[in-house]
């Protein structure tokens, strides 16, 4: 009886580059009775770095190794500093973070409701009450956390990041989407969730970072606008990029316009960015990725 695909695991490997190391890997996953169903490697011919990826599958009848112990006698077989991971091909948990811009929080709910995001969106968390009626229709739990005080007085920052953690911690969430999140993240909070935490810039980055990059697109006379997703670091709109698009404007479209046709962009590159993260596909290698289409 063949193996379910409960049982399918995504192995993740990156090291310094060596003769035999597809030999070595695939030797351990063949001794296990492991069946690659896909896989896909690359070297940085620069740094002498080696990724690879693949999702195996137990032969039938046999059965599943544990994954710490897979992961172990992988790194035996491997250079120093290689880095394993085996992991489970399923649903991961995130939360979704926004301030008052609908269309790409819309894309990621649409997507999770008819299952084709593979993740699960267990929460919508916002610094305003805009979107509670989008985020209820699909039966999830919103979470308003205002930025300011009754009296419109600004909270103090650590103490709204605490209450915006305390969320996500709450549904033990693997990652955080800002998706149009209008506030900037202290270095504390991103360290808290180190490579977990995927925003959406509404500009083809490293051009027009920052504020209002429409208006900047605007005064600058450009041909093409775009959007960036990429992983949040505490440099502000400068983590390395996992996806990037662009549409065509000219001369007669306004700000107002370029905004407008950015946000088709925008929210597809989310969506895009949000899958690739949560199949396991973006290696992280120094300020820029790796990524497994």
């Amino acid at each position: 009886m063949a193996a379910s695909n409960s049982a399918r695991e995504i192995v993740l490997v990156d090291c310094p580059d060596d003769v035999g190391l597809i030999h070595r890997i695939t030797g351990v996953l063949g001794a296990h009775r492991l069946n690659i169903e896909s896989n896909h490697e690359f070297v940085d011919t620069d740094a002498r770095y080696f990724f690879f990826r693949a999702e195996v599958m137990p032969a039938a009848g046999a059965a599943a190794p544990e994954s710490g112990a897979l992961a172990a006698e992988l790194v035996r077989v491997l250079p120093k500093a290689a880095r394993v991971r085996v992991t489970r091909a399923e649903r991961r948990p995130i939360v979704v973070c926004a301030t008052r811009e609908p269309h790409c929080l819309g894309e990621l709910l649409l997507l999770d409701a008819v299952g084709d995001l593979p993740g699960r969106i267990v929460a919508v968390v916002s610094n305003h009450d805009t979107l509670r009626g989008l985020v209820e229709r699909f039966g999830l739990p919103f979470h308003h956390l205002p930025h300011h005080d009754p009296e419109g007085r600004d909270l103090p920052r650590a103490a709204h990041e605490e209450a915006l953690a305390g969320v996500i911690d709450g549904y033990a969430a693997e990652y955080v989407v800002l998706a149009r999140y209008m506030r900037v993240l202290s270095a504390d909070f991103v360290g808290r969730y180190p490579d977990r935490i995927v925003n959406i810039h509404h500009s083809f980055l490293p051009a027009f970072a920052g504020a209002s990059p429409y208006r900047q697109a605007f005064v600058r006379g450009v041909k093409v606008i775009g959007a960036t997703a990429h992983v949040v670091t505490a440099e502000l709109d400068d983590g390395p990029i996992i996806a990037q698009d662009v549409i065509h404007v000219d001369h007669t479209f306004t700000p107002e316009r370029m905004a407008q046709a950015g946000r088709d962009v925008e929210k597809l590159v989310l969506a895009k960015a949000v899958r690739l993260v949560l199949e396991e596909r973006v290696f992280l290698h120094g300020r820029r990725t790796v990524v497994f289409g």
